[in-house]
């Protein structure tokens, strides 16, 4: 961790999740089983103060580090990555709610500061229409992780009825029983997220007080005294969904090394495999390069804010592609070990092949496709303005 960091680390006690970490092993086939985290597992988690990382001091939250966070976000993914994905997203909400007008976090936290939000960002389905003091909001929004859980969701949808000069992006805070759970995840990967679908079929009202501006995100507007709070949205919420999968490569690392020392009666054979022996080499690598670089990215930006200073463009951009390679260098890692772990990795309840699955399945995510986030950052490099505000 950065300088700034290991002060905020040091002046009070750190996020601790490992209470929680065998229960999240021991309900992690159960999750997948029922398509949702089981009750056990969140409530293990919820007591570990996870949920309240991001959450304002003021509402009940702890304000912990980013780097605190992800790091107990890569410990839980190692025993499970659905778990470690669902639970993610629900934590980095307290970090938006921290963003918008506090009349909305207290709306939610004044029931306790465990209170939980799922979300479905895609505006697709949405149907918005401005109203005297807020907005009617409709529709159907689908990969709502960890929905069954919570009792919040936030919804983006796009308003286009302020005139062809004020069409943007918004993010709207609905509470139950105002929209309803469809179940809708039949998944080959990350069943125990439970992304199921989120409708409202007749329009509610949502207060103008209880949206968050796309421009606000991007601009870094808080409430906030912490200046964490002043790194951007979109560099906390990207993390979540690749991070994960760092844990999931390195559990799936040394579900390898061990198959490998214990499937032969000579441990040394597969030690001196020059093939194996690269690609445990470069699977372990890729991880450490992978997670070194989430951390040095966190403690840059940390610095920044505590000191006062705007995080630059041209690094927010950078680290917005970095973020969106996450999934495709730990699928190399994964598949590298993958083809060669043997017969049995074949089967249906392999680890090895659930890891497999989940690291493939997060990759259909729009925010770990690299691509447009590539030539954004060339552009940039060449002089051009960034033509992406999710950054």
């Amino acid at each position: 961790m950065g300088q700034a960091a290991l002060k905020s680390v040091e002046a009070e006690q750190s996020l601790d999740i490992s209470s929680a970490l065998d229960i999240v092993s021991e309900c992690a086939a159960k999750g997948r089983e029922q398509r949702e985290i089981p009750k056990k597992a969140i409530e293990a988690i919820r007591k570990t103060g996870y949920f309240r990382s991001f959450l304002p001091k003021q509402y009940g939250g702890l304000e912990r580090p980013p780097q605190e966070f992800f790091k107990a976000s890569v410990d839980i993914a190692e025993r499970d990555m659905g778990t470690a994905w669902a639970s993610g997203i629900i934590a980095v909400h307290a970090y938006q709610l921290s963003l918008m007008d506090p009349q909305a976090a207290k709306d939610v936290y004044d029931a306790g500061p465990d209170t939980l939000i799922s979300s479905s960002y895609n505006p697709a389905g949405a149907k918005v229409e401005t109203a005297e003091g807020g907005f009617m909001l409709s529709g159907q929004w689908g990969w709502s992780s960890g929905s069954g859980h919570c009792d919040w969701v936030l919804l983006g949808g796009l308003i286009f009825d302020q005139g062809p000069e004020n069409i943007h992006y918004r993010t709207f805070l609905v509470k139950k029983p105002d929209y309803v759970i469809e179940d809708t995840w039949h998944a080959m990967g990350l069943q125990a997220t439970g992304s199921n679908d989120i409708i409202i079929k007749e329009p509610v009202f949502v207060p103008e007080y209880r949206t968050h501006h796309q421009m606000d995100g991007f601009n870094c507007k808080h409430y906030q005294d912490n200046e964490m709070y002043s790194i951007p949205w979109a560099q906390m919420f990207v993390r979540v969904v690749c991070t994960p999968a760092i844990g999931a490569a390195k559990h799936a690392l040394q579900l390898f090394i061990d198959n490998a020392q214990g499937s032969s009666t000579d441990v040394t054979r597969l030690a001196s495999d020059p093939d194996v022996t690269r690609r445990v080499a470069e699977a372990a690598n890729l991880i450490d390069e992978t997670e070194v670089i989430m951390y040095r990215n966190f403690d840059e930006m940390m610095d920044a804010v505590n000191s006062g200073r705007e995080i630059p463009m041209k690094d927010r951009v950078k680290y917005r592609y970095q973020a969106s390679l996450v999934i495709d260098r730990m699928m190399q890692a994964v598949d590298m070990l993958f083809d060669v772990a043997g017969g049995r990795s074949v089967y249906r309840n392999s680890p090895i092949q659930d890891i497999w699955h989940d690291i493939h399945i997060a990759r259909a995510h729009v925010a770990n496709n690299p691509i447009s986030f590539a030539r954004n950052l060339g552009a940039v490099h060449l002089g051009a303005d960034s033509t992406d505000v999710f950054v």
